[in-house]
């Protein structure tokens, strides 16, 4: 079973989300780290870029396979975490401290719209 904290919000392409200072912190779960196996490259979306929900916005490359990444919400990237350049594999050492990027949301609707730790338990046993 994978690691789900209940107070993260969930998208169904496996990135989780907290909200804080006004901007939503992304990252991917480890459900997803845990797929990919050894997480190789991390191309994060550009700062300042804006992004409507569900568009790609960045990739990750593992040993295995590649994974796109998709905006949550629509809004503009704030940050990008430089750490992730030299050392993609801290997403597999942990996950949810490992965020890619910062996105301001442009409204809090797509927000509430997520998944919740229980919602997105159930996606995955589907799977």
């Amino acid at each position: 079973m994978s690691n789900l904290p209940p107070q993260l919000r969930y998208t169904e392409s496996h990135s989780w989300v907290i909200f804080e200072d006004d901007v939503l912190l992304v990252g991917i779960t480890d459900y997803a780290q845990n797929a990919l196996g050894d997480i190789v490259f991390v191309e994060s979306p550009e700062d300042g870029m804006h992004y409507q929900q569900g568009q790609q916005i960045g990739m990750i490359e593992s040993v295995k396979t590649g994974s796109d990444i998709y905006a949550p919400v629509t809004g503009k990237v704030v940050d990008v975490n430089e750490a992730l350049i030299n050392s993609p594999e801290l997403i597999n050492e942990d996950p949810y401290s490992a965020w890619i990027y910062k996105i301001l949301p442009a409204s809090k609707v797509e927000i509430e719209q997520l998944l919740t730790a229980k919602d997105y338990l159930n996606l995955i046993n589907k799977n």
